[in-house]
């Protein structure tokens, strides 16, 4: 059989070449019995009739040899394989007939040259797409017997569903398609590539039980955060694997592949819009600029280091204090973007000498400033440390940018900075009050952008609910009616962006967040998406509210006015500063003592709506409320 197989690897184009003549030859036959009813009068048997189809095999085997016809391999046939076979069938039919009028049998029947051309399209056409389904009932067939078949549910019957139900047969023999879902009324009971629309998308729980399926892949790439969690809601009450095809804009030339199916992802579900920037603008501010970015290694700054790297710095520098973190992102970098010069500095914020020294060797002209301590509860239990780092840091860097004559500078800042009740939102109020400060006595532009949290972030509630959910729960959320705002680090990142592009000095711009989410809705989405069951095989328990904690986050404080921008996600608010010197000599103040008590007093002084209390807990003595 191996022998066999060989031989006709080895010849297999002479092969296909004679198999072609064989088909032409019996179209021009077709033809002729086509146009006098199978019996043709003996006027028409003569010689000068039957060798006129060697000029038409010529004419053919160029037409085909041109469009690639004889090279392709067969059992993978498509769409353009089968316009290709058109074009060249009827390319060689107008040389053909040409020749025939111009020097041919007179008469010669013309409907011959429209009933050669289809019987040449429907014989090359259907040897074709017989040795594809060959080849894929081979395939199924080679699937070990004790190898369980998947069974696929697709949601969706449209483009991206017929796309992805042709990737699956072609790729994946062990997975069988048993059915699509569909809300297109239209659609019910139609097939596509034999397999059924059987019914719409609330029906799912009934037919995955009755037609046994194991996996369900989502193929609506256009599907809105609103639509995604109503599918969800639908199709994964029975632990199925669901997974889901990216939006449009992530498939390559609009086609489906197998690698590009995943899983859902909390963002999914979120359905935020794409945000609109505005490139030129961006590309203007960093091309060819030196950009250098603090806490470069973090959730955050890592991102920012990528969308910059998208727009070719002259030199991008990145500073952070952790060695690993540095090492990863520095090493990302370098793969994805190696016309970028990319410079580590390993730095605390909060050590003058060593920034100095970056700065003179660097020589930034755009400083991003996102190093910060951020964990709520962990600032409650250290905040000397928060007061360091997010106060001390800042001020460092910013007056580093001063010094070294640098053209824009933007902090990277908290929704917990609005009527802070807690050190780390406090913190980061303060350092906008001196950001903001500065642009009264520097040439440098200071902006602060404010926005909520980022989903997926080091040390953010969704990948401690995945860890819970992985251990089997119980999955802890601190109040029933907490809400956050979220938005994905890209997007976050890309917004930071625009706002530094557009921003003038002593400004604060605030990101649309959209709409709050509630945690525990959060939690049930994750423990779904699992394929689990919230209260029933992942237990949410309700642990109280942690110190510094509150119910829900604001964007902007009573007496900023805040107004909209150019861009429709970006807002800035109308505060007056805090004389430099007054917030200057306040930070000094605070720096002095670091001692928790003294802390929290001055950081009271500095922003009077901080309502931190006096003493804090301690992790040991917070006592989980059971719910």
């Amino acid at each position: 059989m191996n022998r066999l197989s060989n031989l006709l690897l080895q010849y297999r184009r002479p092969l296909v070449v004679l198999a072609h003549c064989v088909l032409w030859v019996g179209a021009y036959v077709g033809a002729f019995l086509l146009r006098f009813d199978f019996t043709i009068p003996e006027a028409w048997r003569s010689w000068s009739y039957a060798l006129w189809v060697l000029p038409l095999i010529v004419a053919r085997l160029g037409a085909f040899a041109w469009y690639g016809l004889f090279q392709g391999m067969w059992k993978y046939t498509g769409q353009r394989d089968l316009e290709d076979l058109l074009k060249a069938t009827l390319l060689s039919t107008g040389v053909f007939a040409l020749a025939v009028l111009a020097i041919g049998p007179n008469p010669f029947p013309r409907s011959v040259f429209l009933a050669e051309p289809m019987l040449a399209i429907g014989l090359a056409a259907g040897l074709r797409l017989s040795v594809r389904a060959v080849a894929t009932t081979a395939r199924r067939i080679e699937i070990p017997e004790k190898q369980d078949l998947r069974r696929l549910l697709i949601v969706g019957a449209g483009d991206a569903g017929e796309m992805l139900l042709r990737e699956v047969n072609r790729n994946m023999p062990g997975v069988v398609p048993v059915g699509f879902l569909d809300d297109a009324p239209l659609k019910w009971g139609m097939t596509v590539h034999g397999v059924r629309v059987v019914g719409r998308i609330e029906e799912a729980s009934r037919l995955i039980e009755e037609l046994g399926v194991t996996e369900v892949v989502i193929a609506i790439p256009t599907a809105t955060g609103k639509e995604m969690r109503r599918i969800i809601d639908s199709v994964s009450r029975h632990g199925v694997s669901v997974r889901t095809l990216p939006d449009m804009e992530h498939l390559i030339d609009g086609r489906v592949t197998f690698n590009q199916i995943r899983e859902v992802a909390i963002e999914d579900l979120l359905g935020r819009d794409p945000v609109q920037l505005d490139q030129q603008r961006i590309s203007d501010m960093i091309r060819n600029d030196v950009v250098l970015v603090t806490g470069a290694g973090g959730s955050i700054g890592s991102e920012l280091c990528r969308q910059i790297a998208r727009f070719h710095p002259r030199r991008l520098v990145l500073m952070e204090q952790a060695e690993n973190a540095l090492y990863h992102i520095h090493r990302e970098l370098e793969a994805r973007y190696p016309n970028v010069e990319f410079v580590p500095r390993i730095a605390d914020v909060t050590d003058r000498a060593r920034l100095d020294q970056v700065f003179s060797e660097t020589h930034p002209g755009f400083v991003l400033h996102a190093a910060a301590h951020k964990h709520v509860p962990m600032m409650e239990w250290n905040p000397g440390e928060a007061v360091k780092n997010n106060v001390g840091g800042t001020r460092a860097v910013a007056d580093a940018a001063h010094r070294h004559n640098v053209a824009r500078f933007v902090m990277i800042s908290t929704d917990k900075a609005v009527n802070p009740t807690s050190v780390m939102g406090c913190t980061k109020r303060v350092a906008e009050l001196y950001v903001q400060s500065m642009a009264e006595h520097s040439r440098t532009v200071f902006t602060t952008v404010r926005f909520g949290n980022v989903l997926g972030s080091n040390g953010s509630v969704i990948p401690l609910f995945k860890e819970q959910i992985a251990r089997g729960g119980p999955v802890t959320v601190t109040h029933p009616d907490m809400v956050r705002y979220f938005m994905t680090i890209p997007e976050a990142s890309q917004l930071v962006l625009q706002a530094a592009a557009m921003g003038k000095s002593g400004e604060i711009y605030v990101l649309d967040m959209g709409e709050p989410v509630r945690i525990v809705q959060l939690a049930e989405d994750l423990i779904r998406l699992s394929g689990l069951q919230p209260n029933r095989d992942v237990e949410i328990q309700f642990t109280g509210v942690r110190p510094g904690e509150k119910l829900f986050e604001e964007l902007s404080t009573t007496d900023e006015d805040v107004n909209r921008t150019q861009h429709e996600k970006i807002f800035v608010g109308k505060s007056p500063p805090m004389p430099h010197v007054q917030i200057a000599a306040a930070v000094e103040e605070l720096l002095e003592d670091q001692t928790s008590t003294t802390v929290r007093r001055g950081l009271k002084g500095i922003v009077p709506e901080f309502v931190g209390r006096e003493e804090t807990p301690s992790p040991a003595n917070v006592i989980p409320l059971r719910g």
